[in-house]
């Protein structure tokens, strides 16, 4: 079974597009490039807004990769209207939309520690240079945003130990000469490079702070902890954790955090960053496994991990995400992370 064949999948999407915090109207009638758009972010928003002109909203999609046959693969949008797609890499100086567009959300990006240690290059240059690329091309839009840069909890650093939870204005610590460093300090450089674009051309800017996020459009490829976790639990497997656990992190279920991405980009400031993430999102990595191992029927198992894998494993012991701020502007997120892990895995084992 393919996911939009899924009924609960498309509960995901109905009920993502009725989020009372997004103003849906202000993006109808708009033309949307995604990069990135074959990720687990990118895959769900494409979907969530082909989803909305089946309901009768008058958006378009451009959806922006680097290879067309997977692209094909994964969003069954190229014979509708609606949907375009360009083969892209954003990384390569110069590239940009072929057509014009009216909002550019920018979430290409090597986003697990395989990609982090084996393509540390590319982790880099999207975050900077398919910024910059992507920057030139947005619109200088006076009442609305036209780009939105999709940043991380990651560019907080470690925690010093003098905040449980980090809010928008925290800078922890980040060992800038090492390989891991690349992906944190991209994203801190993304950050920068949208409030010179802000501030010199007048582009309006939406710069939400995402959590680790899951969900069932999380590629077979990802190699973070979570996805593995979630593999093993539709599998019926022993869930594998390669540390001892004690991390403590916030997560956030893709479909609530697409709709905090558009809440950001309707609702928010410009300029402004927010943290996307409700209460109930934070977890240790133990738990973690346990209640994935618990739904699976396994148990949890410990092992190291290889030389590659570790290579690309974040030094944070806790980074936890204070939403005060995106509270303000109504967002609420539908699922803490036990529902949300509940949800995922049902979903994946409907599609097995």
């Amino acid at each position: 079974m393919e996911r939009l064949e899924s009924a609960a999948y498309r509960q995901d999407l109905d009920e993502a597009l009725a989020a009372a915090y997004v103003d849906w109207d202000a993006l109808d009638g708009r033309r949307i490039a995604i990069s990135g758009a074959t990720g687990t972010i990118g895959t769900f928003l494409t979907d969530m807004l082909m989803r909305g002109r089946e309901l009768g909203r008058s958006w378009e999609v451009l959806a922006l990769g680097r290879n067309e046959a997977g692209a094909r693969v994964r969003l069954p949008y190229f014979e509708r209207e609606g949907f375009a797609f360009q083969q892209l890499d954003v990384s390569i100086p110069g590239s940009a939309p072929e057509t014009p567009v009216d909002l550019i959300v920018h979430l290409a990006s090597t986003t697990h520690p395989r990609a982090y240690a084996t393509q540390p290059i590319g982790t880099v240059t999207s975050n900077i240079i398919g910024l910059s690329n992507l920057l030139e091309a947005a619109p200088a839009l006076p009442d609305a945003i036209s780009l939105v840069f999709a940043s991380s909890v990651e560019i907080y650093g470690q925690n010093r130990g003098d905040v449980d939870a980090f809010d928008e204005s925290y800078c922890g610590y980040i060992d800038c000469n090492t390989l891991r460093a690349g992906y944190p300090e991209s994203k801190r450089a993304g950050e920068a490079l949208c409030q010179g674009y802000a501030a010199e051309r007048g582009t309006g800017i939406a710069i939400p702070r995402l959590p680790r996020v899951f969900g069932p459009t999380m590629p077979k490829s990802d190699s973070k902890a979570i996805s593995q976790f979630v593999r093993s639990s539709v599998a019926g497997e022993d869930i594998v954790l390669k540390s001892e656990g004690t991390q403590l992190f916030s997560y956030g279920y893709v479909a609530d955090v697409v709709c905090g991405i558009l809440c950001c980009v309707t609702r928010g400031e410009r300029g402004v960053a927010y943290n996307v993430c409700g209460a109930g999102s934070d977890i240790t990595l133990r738990d973690l496994a346990a209640y994935l191992a618990h739904l699976g029927g396994g148990e949890v198992r410990f092992e190291l991990p290889d030389a590659i894998e570790k290579a690309g494993y974040s030094t944070a012991t806790k980074a936890i995400l204070d939403g005060s701020r995106i509270a303000t502007l109504g967002y609420m997120p539908r699922y803490d992370v036990r529902g949300g892990l509940e949800r995922t895995v049902s979903i994946l084992r409907e599609l097995q």
